[in-house]
């Protein structure tokens, strides 16, 4: 999905929810997927003081922004002392040719990618491409959502939304794989078709989970073994990352991770937890000769500006948003068509690509209050719920329009009349003229403004009210 088509299918998110609600397949696969990520939760958390560690999660997270500048300007010189090379990129577009000018400088024509979410934000696999590299998905459920030519419809697990059966008849019919209901054998099928790309990889591209200033190291997270294979077997590895991701200490990483690996899959840690702080140095056997990490802002920095609106910047991308929701687990990731569904994206997807194309999403929500009763960090997700919806129609008083694309939800009609009241507000002389007659208007009988004003007149009040009736009842 390139760029100009994202806005389109947002605007189409109506149309696109009704079609999930009535596809009895998607519900199925995504009601079972939730109810096992819950569950999982829930056990994992079983022992532990999960307010107090969610504290501290919020805690970590709010300190880091309120440092972010200085955070930033220390990881960096904490990675270029690691011998990381260091690159600043302003929106999608400047990471997307950071990283190809990269590739280019190494004759590189074809990268393997782990997970990151960042880059599908960049839509970096389609800008390389075009650019003649091929970037092949390391991650299974990003794999799997690659040869279907989809996009992914969970920041965690990708292909969440496909069944066994379905997943089986895609590797079938692209990989030339046996149709088979044995989920080892497919695992097993992709794993050796995949291994044989690594090996001949000439870059190898990655996201962060975590990057910590105080010694310059890249924390990545995974299951599968592939981040840590992206990131060593090719010659080269770039990471991206949006820029919020620095934490002030390895102490408070340690912190998050509990709280990220928990929340996300249910784990009390993932199978691999990788940490790099520099390419291979000249005694070590394995990884690579450069490391370059490319920090993305694409609207954080204004996001950043807003003290409320800020928040949504705590988020560690673990997904619980987006298995409690009760819209998200009925209509699945692709119904929002942004590249971030569920409430997580409902505030964050607004501050990327404006309110004129998203303006639907944070109305897509009940409000009930899941999202932030799960959310390990404690963003108020549906306070900035609420406040994108006031963005929509121009905010009020206390919190004037910030977000690109405010005031997209008000009507033509509304429009007009608030373009001609600021006209007339401000000729003092057309202001006298149009009070004047308002208030001869004003005097005027009912009857004499036809049945349009008729049918606005004040109803007559009820001979009782609902209290006196309760209260005769019960007398």
């Amino acid at each position: 999905m390139t760029q100009s088509q994202e806005p389109t299918q947002v605007r189409h998110f109506h149309s696109r929810a009704q079609a999930a609600i009535a596809d009895p397949k998607i519900r199925r696969n995504f009601r079972r997927a939730m109810d096992g990520l819950m569950d999982k939760r829930q056990v994992a958390f079983e022992g532990w003081d999960l307010e107090a560690l969610r504290t501290l999660g919020a805690s970590v997270r709010q300190q880091a922004l309120a440092n972010l500048p200085e955070l930033l300007e220390q990881l960096e010189a904490k990675l270029v002392a690691n011998g990381i090379r260091v690159h600043w990129a302003l929106d999608g577009d400047e990471a997307c040719r950071i990283v190809r000018d990269i590739c280019n400088a190494r004759g590189a024509r074809r990268v393997i990618k782990g997970k990151s979410m960042v880059s599908e934000e960049m839509e970096l696999n389609h800008f390389l491409q075009q650019d003649g590299i091929e970037a092949l998905e390391s991650d299974l459920g990003e794999y799997i959502v690659q040869l279907a030519e989809e996009t992914p419809s969970h920041i965690i697990m990708p292909a969440i939304h496909k069944n066994t059966a379905e997943i089986s008849e895609l590797l079938h019919e692209k990989t030339g794989t046996d149709l088979s209901d044995d989920v080892e054998y497919l695992t097993a099928s992709a794993r050796q078709q995949l291994r044989e790309k690594f090996m001949s990889a000439d870059v190898g591209i990655s996201g962060v989970n975590f990057a910590v200033a105080e010694t310059g190291t890249l924390c990545l997270v995974e299951n599968e073994g592939n981040g840590r294979m992206t990131t060593t077997v090719p010659r080269c590895h770039i990471a991206v990352t949006g820029i919020e991701k620095v934490v002030p200490t390895l102490a408070d990483m340690s912190a998050l991770l509990a709280l990220l690996t928990r929340s996300a899959t249910g784990q009390h840690i993932t199978t691999y937890v990788n940490m790099i702080s520099g390419p291979r140095k000249t005694e070590e056997l394995d990884g690579p000769d450069e490391v370059h990490l490319v920090l993305v802002d694409n609207g954080r920095s204004a996001i950043y500006q807003d003290d409320e609106l800020v928040d949504t910047l705590r988020c560690i991308r673990c997904g619980a948003c987006m298995n409690h929701c009760p819209v998200y687990t009925r209509v699945g990731g692709h119904a929002y068509g942004t590249t971030y569904p569920g409430p997580i994206g409902k505030i964050l997807m607004p501050h990327l690509l404006g309110l004129d194309d998203t303006r639907h999403l944070p109305t897509a929500s009940s409000l009930c209050g899941a999202c932030g009763e799960v959310c390990p960090v404690k963003i108020p997700i549906p306070d900035l719920l609420v406040r994108l919806r006031q963005e929509s129609v121009d905010g009020d008083r206390l919190h004037p329009a910030r977000v690109r694309g405010h005031g997209s939800k008000r009507s033509t009609r509304e429009a007009l009349i608030w373009k001609a009241w600021h006209w007339l507000h401000a000729r003092p002389a057309a202001y006298r003229l149009g009070t004047g007659l308002a208030a001869r208007l004003r005097k005027l009988q009912p009857s004499r403004l036809g049945p349009w004003t008729r049918l606005r007149t004040a109803p007559e009040l009820a001979p009782r009210t609902l209290h006196q009736r309760m209260k005769e009842r019960n007398s």
